[in-house]
């Protein structure tokens, strides 16, 4: 009957496959040959087939072995997985951690967090979003998220914990062949020549800047609903805007895009955002999400 198999013969067939003997199964295992060679013979009684082709000098899986192994593995692993998130649950981990990060946030720093975070606590499900402006906040005070990277200081909650990470730097763009291009020489641009562009805008998806507008200097606007779609159109010389200097640098080096000196947003058309990680006061945060937290801290750099 099936339903006698066990777990260790599953472990034990798949031990030899991979150790290519049941002499270097044996040691793999720590066992004697005689018990594994026992274990598969179980095994092979158990399903009613033979697994593998014991004539030749080394054992061959027969097809019928090939076609179960990744049944094997498969089962193995989902296995591994529940004892894995059975020992989470226990020591109080979360089930699954929950993210919303600012669009102005390089996201490959997140990634290198969640990686280091996954090392320790494997069986934490992870749910990632990227999100404009309130949107953050927003995530965080709904409930949607159980941590959120914000940028700058636009919104804040007493309701929400702040953690300084890191300062981004946003510069004022616009593509080599835009007339403002040709300002660029040496000199500030100036507000009204702004002005008398296309201004690429993002919007907010949220209600919290409702009535407000930041850094929009243009009475002529296109406002795009994600970052990648301004950093395209800006790309394509259908306006300029400003973006963080992460995305568009290598367009910088390369003479795609050309960076606009206009002092009315910042230094050299540069601008310092603070970027912080938030969590709700009434919401502690469980094991995963504190490792999560001091990896990202470690990988966020005094300047980005």
């Amino acid at each position: 009957m099936l339903d006698a198999l066990t777990l260790d013969q599953l472990r034990t067939f798949v031990t030899v496959v991979d150790s290519g003997s049941f002499r270097s199964g044996a040691a793999r295992l720590s066992r004697v040959q005689s018990a594994v060679s026992h274990a598969i013979a179980n095994l092979e009684a158990e399903l009613g087939l033979s697994l593998f082709d014991r004539s030749g000098h080394r054992p061959q899986l027969t097809g019928e072995g090939k076609a179960l192994l990744a049944n094997a593995r498969d089962i193995l692993l989902r296995v591994d997985a529940m004892r894995a998130r059975a020992r989470g649950l226990g020591e109080g981990v979360e089930l699954e951690l929950s993210l919303v990060v600012d669009t102005l946030f390089p996201i490959a720093k997140i990634g290198t967090a969640l990686t280091a975070m996954r090392r320790d606590y494997p069986s934490v499900a992870i749910r990632l979003a990227v999100e404009p402006l309130g949107g953050p906040l927003t995530a965080l005070l709904a409930g949607r998220s159980t941590l959120a990277v914000m940028a700058g200081e636009n919104f804040r909650d007493p309701r929400v914990a702040l953690e300084a990470l890191c300062s981004i730097e946003v510069v004022a763009v616009a593509a080599a062949d835009h007339p403002l291009a040709a300002l660029t020489d040496g000199r500030a641009i100036g507000v009204a020549e702004l002005a008398d562009h296309l201004q690429i805008v993002q919007v907010d998806p949220t209600s919290l800047s409702k009535g407000r507008d930041f850094g929009v200097l243009s009475p002529q606007t296109s406002r795009v609903g994600s970052q990648d779609t301004k950093h395209a159109m800006i790309l394509a010389g259908l306006g300029w805007g400003r973006l963080p200097l992460w995305q568009v640098e290598r367009d910088l080096a390369e003479g795609r895009l050309v960076q606009l000196p206009a002092k009315d947003l910042g230094r050299q058309g540069r601008l310092h955002l603070e970027a912080y990680l938030a969590h709700r006061l009434d919401k502690p945060l469980g094991p995963a999400a504190r490792a999560f937290s001091r990896a990202l801290d470690q990988s966020s750099s005094p300047s980005l």
